[in-house]
């Protein structure tokens, strides 16, 4: 029997010769190392060497820096080829081994299939399918039904997948996952590389933490330090909000997340959403920063209260949260409008603050106090301009309705008088305080220094009877659908009603008197500025992954 090997040996030896001599292309000749025993069954397996295990000694073959050991082989010297069976083991080098119950080796093309419990072992992981192909030639494995890949941290499986050797990436197709100790990733399609641990990933992605989820359906991860890049229909879940954007990033150790490009962050416990260019999430600080064309949108009167802001910012935890919004501060109502330097909303009490920058000393000084009332935020209800130092509002959290009103500071009420070209109704004083009923200003106390010019009409004729110059230390006013319908003095008025002949231009214009219909915004699109309109959201700079990443497998 051992000659019968040695014989065999010898002819694999002088076959080599002659494909060396004839063409250094052809493939070199499987080997044979040793075996127990070697017989020939014509009927069965023409033209095999059928190679056994005997006393202990198993079979190998060896081919190319390859060696298979088995318990039985049946080996064809004329096509090169051979299959095995019995505790199948395929070593190459020791950067890889695999084990298997069967094996079909082709010598000439360098390819193999290995099925029944293959378990193929790198220094870094090891891969467990029931059928792999192993092509040599261009240093891959691959399988087509369920495979299991484990390193030393994390498990991953797929229906499809390919092992590229030298590159030491996997490529997994069909049924994704991912699964390690703090998170869990599904995909369609996705590239693994074992030593940097990052993954690439195209087609619908889930990565659910033990405090975020993100979907996406094309983007970059790394699994080891929880940090990627996310775009196409990317969102994230995380701190009880909802980040979307075209391209998002997020790092979990930094507890950090940010957006680009269209993006919305949507506060789901409060119902609010802030929507911008540009947003950063963080989330030890329980706060967020949206810049860029950036609008808030809340809802009260079960109504949209838009605010737009340079820079809006959100922060506290969700039962707590406050926005901030600075510099040229715009809101929108259907049934009010808005303007401030900045702006406070505490979204736990219902409290909203319209304030100004303060005055610097030469704006002090040589400013009119018409000039500076310009300044002062400001609110319209209906046909009426007021405006203040600063404005507070606050809605019922209940009802979710606007309860109350506050100005204070050179508090102000102007109103186009609705028959005369150029007469103005107005209340000044130092306070302002104002009830809302469903949602609509319904009473106004204006008390401290109060002054009125009121354009006074007959009842049946509304003929012009007077223009009411009144100064007293408080009043009292109805409104009805937000214009004034009745006022009433107190505490010693002093004034008179004037023919409109007697008062000059000037003189029906109380000190510090300004009209800014024209910054009111009469559309949410005129909550923005020229230069927010003019802005251009950045080129997203596309997720860099293999050329060769939407490849589909060979069958």
């Amino acid at each position: 029997m051992i000659q019968k090997i040695k014989i065999g040996i010898i002819q694999f030896i002088f076959l080599l010769a002659i494909g060396k001599a004839t063409a250094q292309e052809e493939p070199t000749i499987i080997e044979i190392i040793q075996a127990g025993g070697s017989t020939q069954d014509e009927f069965r397996f023409p033209g095999a060497n059928i190679l056994v295990k005997k006393e202990g000694v198993r079979v190998h073959l060896f081919h190319e820096g390859a060696l298979i050991k088995s318990d039985v082989s049946y080996f064809y010297p004329k096509e090169n080829f051979f299959r095995a069976n019995g505790d199948v083991v395929f070593t190459q080098g020791d950067t890889l081994k695999m084990t298997c119950d069967q094996i079909e080796y082709d010598g000439s093309s360098k390819l193999a299939k290995a099925w029944g419990k293959v378990v193929l072992e790198r220094p870094d992981m090891n891969l467990k399918t029931d059928t792999l192909y192993l092509d040599r030639a261009n240093s891959k494995a691959f399988y087509n039904s369920f495979g299991t890949i484990v390193d030393e941290k994390r498990k991953l499986t797929s229906i499809r997948g390919i092992y590229f050797m030298n590159e030491k990436k996997y490529r997994f197709i069909s049924r994704v996952k991912i699964d390690d100790p703090q998170y869990e990733l599904k995909s369609q399609h996705l590239d693994y590389y074992t030593e940097s641990n990052k993954a690439f990933f195209y087609g619908k992605t889930t990565i659910v933490g033990e405090e975020y989820d993100i979907y996406c359906e094309k983007g970059a991860y790394d699994t080891q330090l929880q940090k990627g890049d996310f775009q196409e229909n990317a969102v994230i879940f995380y701190d009880n909000k909802e980040i979307r954007g075209d391209s998002l990033y997020f790092e979990n150790e930094k507890n950090y997340a940010a957006a680009t490009n269209n993006i919305s962050v949507i506060d789901t416990l409060n119902k609010s959403v802030i929507n911008g260019h540009y947003g950063e999430i963080f989330k030890a600080k329980d706060s967020a920063i949206i810049t860029r064309r950036a609008m808030a949108i809340n809802i009260i009167d079960q109504d949209s209260l838009y605010i737009h802001a340079d820079t809006l910012i959100a922060t506290g935890p969700a039962e707590k949260r406050i926005l901030r919004g600075y510099y040229d501060v715009r809101v929108f109502k259907k049934d009010l409008r808005g303007k401030s330097d900045s702006l406070h909303l505490d979204q736990s009490t219902g409290l909203i603050k319209l304030l100004k920058l303060p005055l610097n000393r030469k704006e002090t000084q040589i400013l009119t106090a018409s000039q500076k009332n310009a300044k002062n935020p400001i609110l319209w209800f209906g046909k009426s301009q007021m405006s203040g130092d600063e404005i507070f509002l606050t809605s019922d959290m209940k009802t979710k309705k606007l309860d109350s009103l506050k100005i204070v500071g050179n508090s102000w009420i102007i109103e186009k008088d609705s028959i005369s070209n150029n007469g103005f109704n107005q209340i000044k004083g130092g306070l302002l305080d104002g009830l809302f009923k469903e949602g609509e200003l319904s009473e106004i106390d204006v008390s401290k220094n109060t002054e009125v010019i009121y354009y006074m009409y007959s009842d049946q004729e509304n003929e012009l009877i007077g223009i009411d110059k009144t100064i007293c230390s408080r009043l009292k006013m109805v409104t009805r659908e937000n214009q004034i319908e009745d006022i009433t003095f107190f505490v010693s008025p002093d004034g008179d009603l004037f023919p409109e002949k007697d008062l000059s231009l000037n003189e029906r214009k109380l000190e510090g008197f300004v009209w800014r219909e024209n910054e009111r915004p009469n559309t949410i699109l005129e909550l923005f500025s020229e230069e927010d309109n003019q802005f251009q959201p950045n080129e997203i700079r596309e997720i860099s992954v293999p050329e060769d990443f939407l490849e589909k497998i060979d069958e």
